[in-house]
């Protein structure tokens, strides 16, 4: 079995705030807000350590909120010693009223549910609410609200149906909001939470993604020793990053392996090759195994299936690319690097403190499995993907690499519907050209977060010149979304549409209907398959 993922060493000094995640929908945000602000942050579990706590060396301490009621049975509870580490603590939502009830305030259900968009009266303005305005628009989201408050609190702020919507126990230094700060649905809410790191935590702004870039420029070497370590590169922006940032730290002892699958889209194995063997001088093996997936694929319709064939030849792929790499001579290949990101290590359950060593495996390399026996390197297991990109850019990744879309793992396997065959492939391969051309020269590209085409398994009625037609039909799908969860069907102009649809049309042969999404997610899915 193979050892635990190595996960990535914070910069020393770096003002950390734990967030203490109750299960709310909005926990990811929070940390994004924080990071933002300067301050890192990281995910922790109700039931963490106060020891693990302290060994963050924490400089304040978000309780998030949550979809549980204080007194419902099995409800999330956290140490009550949060509040004796001697930092401030801000209670968001479930989390206001869990640090006020453990502070001796009476929680009970509110006479109304108060869902949306609420005004704020501010009481006190001095600290949390500093520079904001007297009255402001709030987001709020709860059932149940405090009642009781005991002397020891005071009240900072309210709505008409929320009388302690901001409240403050200045000798624990707790902070309680009703409502959620973090959410775009609250104007200044991220002036408020530089507030609390600035003004309450006293916090400097010491969280820099080139201060990141450095530690990792020393743990990695110190780790890797004189062993050697390869490298999934798919084209991606992750696995991109953590070739960059390895070859930065490590040089020659890195070996990057690339898979030509057949799935590719237009010139993608040259722009990989380009960017990394030339441009960084890295030691890159380019696999073609097209023939061999194409073949895996002939016949096959189902997209569950076509995701099953393609990572079980990729593994096998991979496999025999890493013994070559192995039986090369010199060093022997130790550890196998990967691009999985923060949100990756939250989503599997285990990322909590950042103390995860079972994590899920990042689809950048496919999925290896654990019995290739290498250790694994994950540098970016503490970043967000905007966080990767602009570590990217201190790397000095081309802007065309940094910002790139995202592209599936299966390739154009889930934009082919139906049948895979070679001449289906090169018509989707030259369409997709056209839709990002188009998209690239409107500059929609930066302002849009994923654009493609996809090809339907449909055929439809046209005329060119004096003849009937009969052809396939290509779709278009462009949407915007912050976190890839959601997302909404992006509105690209009607001149840029027709643009782009009258040279598909022209353009490739085949082609003689062009449809544009305008599915959101959910119910639709950002890929067709």
């Amino acid at each position: 079995m193979a050892a635990p993922a190595i996960g990535s060493t914070r910069p020393e000094g770096v003002e950390t705030i734990p967030i203490i995640d109750f299960g709310s929908q909005y926990a990811q945000l929070i940390a994004r807000r924080v990071r933002e602000a300067g301050a890192f942050s990281v995910l922790v579990a109700p039931n963490v350590d106060l020891e693990e706590l302290r060994s963050l060396n924490p400089a304040g301490l978000i309780l998030s909120g949550g979809p549980a009621s204080i007194d419902d049975e099995g409800a999330p509870k956290c140490d009550p010693g949060v509040f004796e580490l001697g930092v401030p603590v801000l209670g968001i939502c479930y989390g206001m009223q869990l640090g006020c009830h453990m502070l001796g305030a009476t929680i009970d259900r509110a006479e109304s549910r108060e869902y949306g968009r609420s005004r704020l009266i501010i009481e006190s303005p001095e600290g949390l609410f500093e520079g904001l305005p007297s009255d402001m628009t709030v987001w709020m989201s709860h059932g149940d609200q405090v009642t009781d408050i005991p002397a020891t609190f005071q009240v900072l702020a309210s709505t008409d149906t929320c009388p302690a919507a901001a409240v403050m126990h200045a000798e624990k230094r707790f902070y309680g909001l009703q409502f959620h700060p973090e959410v775009t649905h609250t104007p200044h809410g991220v002036d408020l939470l530089r507030n609390f790191l600035y003004e309450v935590c006293g916090c400097r702004g010491t969280w820099r993604m080139a201060d990141f870039m450095e530690a990792q420029c020393r743990s990695i070497p110190a780790l890797v020793g004189n062993r050697r370590v390869i490298c999934g590169l798919s084209g991606g922006v992750d696995s991109s990053v953590v070739a960059a940032l390895l070859a930065r730290a490590i040089g020659d002892r890195l070996t990057c392996i690339f898979v030509d699958n057949g799935l590719l889209r237009k010139n993608e194995r040259q722009l990989v090759e380009t960017t990394f063997r030339d441009h960084f001088d890295i030691d890159l093996r380019t696999v073609d195994a097209s023939a061999e997936f194409l073949e895996d694929l002939k016949g096959v319709e189902d997209p569950q299936e076509k995701r099953r064939l393609i990572g079980h030849r990729f593994i096998d792929v991979f496999r025999n690319a890493a013994d070559e790499v192995a039986s090369d001579g010199g060093d022997p290949v130790h550890f196998l690097a990967q691009g999985t990101l923060y949100p990756d290590v939250i989503e599997s359950g285990q990322g909590h403190a950042g103390t995860a060593a079972n994590i899920k495996l990042h689809h950048n390399v496919g999925g290896l499995p654990e019995e290739l026996g290498f250790e694994l390197i994950e540098p970016l297991r503490d970043l967000f993907k905007d966080e990767v990109r602009r570590l990217g850019e201190v790397l000095g990744l081309p802007s065309h690499v940094v910002w790139r879309h995202p592209f599936p793992g299966p390739g154009l396997a889930v934009r082919v519907l139906g049948d895979i065959r070679p001449e289906r492939l090169d018509l989707l391969r030259e369409c997709d050209e056209i839709v990002l051309d188009e998209i690239v020269s409107a500059n929609l590209y930066r302002s849009t977060n994923q654009v493609f085409a996809v090809l339907l398994p449909v055929k439809s009625v046209g005329v060119m010149g004096d003849g009937r037609t009969y052809d396939s039909v290509v779709a278009v799908r462009a949407v915007e979304t912050q976190d890839f969860m959601t997302a909404d069907w992006a509105r690209i102009p009607y001149d840029v549409l027709a643009m782009i649809s009258n040279r598909i049309i022209n353009e490739v042969k085949g082609v003689n209907r062009v449809v544009y999404d305008i599915s959101s997610k959910p119910p639709a899915t950002i890929e067709w398959e």
